[in-house]
């Protein structure tokens, strides 16, 4: 299966939580079903990215980036590539880039959390004019540390830190809607997992006890103990833009 065609299977299948995210549902469908490169970043003015709210087996510490072009804390993610065969997988794999961490300590759950569609200004292709403005149509998905590393700042990023999630640098409503979502979904998986009876996710080749690693980003999001503390920020800003 291709990547289009992932994208697109997923979002026929996706039930939005709220009215809004429905909305946005209809908007990606549409414009997939009229692009079949729109999920890259060479598809102008729109495009498909992937992102992922990085959260630690507490649920109470989300892991943000300091983006280096947008000067704010966002998410991880950013535009799909050519080797890239599913969504979820391109998540997993930018989540591993931008923080650092060990791919096989990253577990994925292969349904989105939340949708956002956004203006990029630094997105604009040459191709494009002056006002012409570029929206990334960003698809975000739950992501778990499955361990207790710590991150390490790309070359894409000012800094990229653990934040409390009751603390965000900046609680922007975005943001706030995604970790809440992101959490809702992980305490659910995990209050599932508990319950006597109730089949465990397979796990993936090369990560014993995983749903999902880099390597087969399929499967629920697992869990493992972890302690994060809180950091000042040096900027603040929008979850927007899917990280570059």
């Amino acid at each position: 299966m291709s990547l289009h065609a992932d994208a697109l299977a997923l979002l026929e299948a996706w039930a939005a939580p709220v009215p809004h995210q429905e909305t946005l549902r209809e908007q990606y469908v549409a414009h997939l079903r009229a692009h079949r490169d729109g999920v890259y970043r060479h598809a102008a003015p729109d495009h498909v990215t992937a992102s992922a709210v990085v959260l630690d087996a507490t649920a109470d510490h989300v892991l943000l980036t300091l983006h280096a072009k947008a000067g704010r804390w966002f998410q991880l993610g950013g535009h799909c590539e050519t080797g890239d065969t599913t969504l979820a997988g391109a998540a997993l794999r930018e989540s591993a880039e931008e923080s650092g961490l060990p791919a096989h300590r990253l577990v994925v759950d292969p349904a989105p959390v939340q949708l956002s569609a956004h203006p990029v200004p630094f997105c604009r292709p040459p191709t494009l004019g002056p006002d012409d403005v570029v929206h990334h149509l960003d698809v975000r998905f739950l992501v778990v540390v499955d361990g207790a590393d710590e991150p390490v700042v790309s070359e894409e990023s000012l800094d990229v830190r653990w934040w409390p999630v009751d603390a965000l640098p900046d609680p922007e409503p975005d943001l706030v809607e995604a970790v809440t979502f992101a959490r809702a979904r992980l305490t659910a998986r995990v209050g599932a997992q508990s319950v006597p009876g109730t089949p465990d996710a397979e796990p993936a080749a090369g990560s014993p006890g995983s749903s999902a690693s880099a390597s087969n980003p399929s499967g629920s999001a697992g869990s493992a103990g972890s302690s994060r503390s809180s950091g000042s920020s040096p900027g603040g800003g929008s979850s927007r833009p899917a990280a570059e």
